[in-house]
């Protein structure tokens, strides 16, 4: 007597229902502009007055264009800002969390720091460049003090210079990313097994051998995701030094980074113009993070090979 067929029921299919809504999103709101702004890239599209010209079609013409104005003076300005905030941050960042997960300093209120050094990330950077530009205007409270205390006769124009402009944009952003940065890396340390670290003291291996021969190397791949977000977000680097500078760049656009650059596009109605900057900053981006992955993965993968083959002689030697 046949047994009857038991009724197989597979759940695969709503695995793929639950997924449509993102990649509906993904395609409407992403990946359709996308497509628009390579497209735009290769038109004359803007408008003077109350005249739209185009969409004509003029090639590379856009990118020439751009390759031609002050697109390089802003890509130098826009990685001079960024090497100014994230130097200090990732070494700050290693360091404090390399404190913090150290069981033999026995640190006291862990919890209380860590919200205060990730209380700045909470701050919209708009208020936080609104704070400085008031705190360090010619009439704000630090030149007060500084007066008062007789270390300067007269304001400082920290905004009047190319130095002080820069140096507190690379503070601000400093102050904002390098609580989220300690916090990452804390949670990258914390899941190194403690047994590593205590062979390392058995073996006599001092504090500054221990980071740099075992800590560094195993978070290598949060480090590569920390350095990657930091580029991109550098070079999305605009509401800090646009409210701080009113939109100029000032002094002598010395803190116009790129983004700054394509607002002016898009306020101007250029749409071609801002399409090509829009592409040449997808492409630098991509160019870096690729160079950065590599740099922080390649030896894995080099070092996994020999040890592979050693693997397999040895199995065929048995």
């Amino acid at each position: 007597m046949k047994q009857p067929k038991r009724k197989h029921l597979s759940y695969a299919k709503w695995g793929y229902i639950f997924i449509i809504p993102f990649f509906l999103c993904f395609f409407i709101f992403s990946l359709i502009p996308l497509v628009d702004t390579i497209r735009y890239s290769f038109y004359e599209y803007y408008r003077s007055g109350i005249k739209e010209i185009g969409p004509n079609f003029i090639g590379l013409q856009n990118y020439k264009s751009l390759f031609e104005s002050d697109l390089l003076k802003y890509a130098g300005n826009t990685l001079l800002l960024w090497l100014i905030g994230f130097i200090p941050q990732i070494v700050i960042a290693l360091l404090l969390a390399n404190w913090f997960t150290d069981i033999r300093l026995r640190i006291r209120g862990k919890q209380f720091f860590k919200v205060v050094i990730y209380l700045p990330n909470l701050i919209m950077a708009s208020a936080f460049a609104m704070l400085f530009f008031a705190l360090f205007s010619n009439s704000g409270p630090i030149n007060s003090i500084l007066m008062s205390m007789g270390i300067t006769k007269e304001p400082i124009d920290f905004m009047g210079t190319a130095f002080g402009t820069r140096s507190l944009v690379g503070l601000m952003n400093f102050l904002m990313w390098f609580g989220n940065t300690t916090i990452m890396l804390m949670a990258a340390i914390m899941g190194i097994s403690p047994e590593i670290f205590e062979a390392a003291e058995l073996d006599g291996c001092t504090s500054v051998k221990r980071f740099f021969r075992i800590t560094l190397p195993l978070i290598r791949p949060i480090l590569a995701y920390t350095l990657i977000t930091s580029i991109i977000g550098g070079l999305q680097m605009f509401d800090v030094p646009q409210i701080l500078t009113n939109g100029q760049g000032s002094p002598d656009r010395t803190s116009m980074t790129l983004i700054m650059f394509l607002n002016n596009h898009l306020k101007s109605r250029n749409y071609g113009m801002a399409g090509a900057l829009s592409v040449f900053l997808f492409i630098v981006s991509g160019i870096l993070c690729f160079i950065v992955y590599r740099m922080t993965n390649g030896k894995d993968d080099t070092a996994a090979k020999p040890a592979h083959t050693a693997k397999k002689k040895g199995g065929a030697e048995v």
